[in-house]
């Protein structure tokens, strides 16, 4: 799942908090004030002045911007908002987003004014609304309209940084050896041929290698990633797409059949290689872009928060980007929180079910949501960086109930799915809050046995 819910570690629906850890936070009134005291009120979204209040994270080269759930308008458009002044004042060249590289890489190609290849549907895998709508569509609308007239190496990027595409990845390698070395797309289809009959089920492959006590397909997909790289790809520029799409999709690869192999042992593994693979693959878009390369990510706020500081680090034993990043881009990288009070939410019930949109339950009296709902202030910015309000970094350090929505949303057992222990002013460099938000409007993808539909996101929206 994209958000695991908090499950056994979470918080009984009495409140009841966990034995561990114990801490006197300051009480709520007095938090909810310095909340109040401290926070920097924002515009409309769409108002040029919204962006204002973030050019104090400018200096960074790496902003990540979190949502505290999957289907949320206002984050969408926010971040939208925050880019477009990273990219158009501040020179950040690539957007890395927690979607799959192969759709983000159609999005890249249109973007840049790059003669499309033959795909599918774009992010028409569940949870299709999560990329598929008309927030991430304006975006890359505005994306275009930037690039237009820019030197390649000019032009700012769209790229995925996660790990579920294994049958796509598997055929973008293939595709690209058969306009390149038909004779290695033999060899290649030869070694993926271990994975061909789990491509459309890769969890399957999951539950068959642990049965049978083995990493089945490691090592052929290991010596083709090896092999493209070192023996195709290496004295080709990176930055050149063909080439950047080829590497990751083989490193894609090898990332995933590990994925999906570990996660029937349960644990933090993987969870920790999931985040590892999107902050390598973060890493080497940076690298790719060059020296001067700027980022600006989009994840949940359960990827981009500093996992020391969350019960998913401190008793899950988990990691994630924004720790990751930190710990190498020590000084060099902003971590900005989003929240909400109530609304509605697109969401599922449960893992592949349809979409729905859903009211979000007011936020609980002992959480971190309330003590901003409480300020009283529809939307603001917490700079919650050392030197910006002691006061304040001291009340919203300790650990507080936060609420965590993914693409699942179980409203009637909220407290145990969606709220997990976290220090709010250790996790995050910044924190946005909109106190009502509504749904995002999401685009339907055709029907997959409809050949007559075209795919028109983003290109016809």
């Amino acid at each position: 799942m994209f958000v695991p819910l908090v499950g056994e570690q979470g918080w009984a629906e009495d409140g009841r908090r966990a034995a561990s850890r114990r801490a006197t936070p300051a009480r709520a009134d007095d938090a909810a004030s310095l909340v109040a005291e401290h926070a920097i009120p924002l515009p409309g979204i769409d108002e040029e002045a919204f962006a204002d209040a973030f050019e104090r994270f400018a200096d960074a080269r790496i902003v990540l911007l979190g949502e505290c759930s999957h289907g949320t308008s206002e984050f969408y458009a926010a971040r939208a908002a925050i880019t477009q002044r990273l990219v158009e004042r501040h020179g950040f060249t690539l957007v890395a987003v927690e979607a799959d590289w192969p759709d983000a890489s159609v999005v890249n190609r249109h973007v840049r004014h790059l003669p499309p290849r033959p795909h599918g549907a774009v992010f028409a895998r569940f949870p299709t609304w999560m990329w598929r709508n008309r927030e991430v569509a304006a975006l890359a609308g505005w994306m275009r309209r930037y690039n237009q007239g820019r030197e390649y190496t000019e032009q700012v990027g769209f790229y995925g940084l996660d790990i579920y595409s294994l049958d796509a990845s598997i055929e973008a390698v293939l595709d690209y050896l058969d306009r390149t070395d038909p004779d290695a797309a033999a060899v290649a289809r030869e070694r993926y041929g271990c994975l061909t009959p789990w491509q459309s089920s890769p969890e399957v492959y999951g539950r068959a290698a642990l049965r049978a006590g083995h990493a089945m397909c490691e090592e052929a997909v290991v010596r083709q990633c090896r092999d493209l790289l070192d023996e195709r790809l290496g004295d080709i520029d990176e930055l050149e797409p063909d080439h950047l799409d080829a590497a990751q999709n083989a490193r894609l690869v090898a990332s995933a059949e590990r994925y999906y192999r570990v996660m029937y042992y349960g644990g933090a593994e993987s969870w920790n290689l999931r985040d590892e693979h999107m902050a390598d693959t973060l890493d080497l878009l940076l690298r790719a872009h060059g020296p001067r390369s700027r980022a600006v990510v989009w994840a949940h706020n359960s990827h981009i928060g500093d996992a020391r500081h969350t019960d998913m680090g401190q008793s899950r034993g988990e990691h994630n980007i924004g720790q990751l990043v930190r710990q190498r881009h020590s000084g060099e990288a902003a971590l900005i929180g989003f929240g909400t009070h109530a609304g509605t939410v697109a969401a599922a019930h449960d893992w592949g079910d349809e979409m729905e949109v859903m009211d979000v339950r007011p936020s609980r009296a002992d959480s971190v949501e309330r003590l901003c709902h409480d300020s009283g202030i529809e939307r603001f910015l917490l700079d919650l960086r050392e030197g910006h309000g002691e006061a304040l970094r001291h009340a919203l350090s300790e650990p507080r109930l936060q609420r965590f929505i993914g693409v699942i949303y179980r409203p009637d057992t909220e407290l145990q799915s969606h709220y997990a222990r976290a220090s709010l002013a250790r996790q995050y460099d910044g924190y946005v809050w909109f106190d009502k938000t509504q749904a995002v409007h999401a685009i339907a993808a055709p029907e997959r046995d409809d050949t007559q539909v075209p795919e028109t996101y983003p290109f016809g929206v």
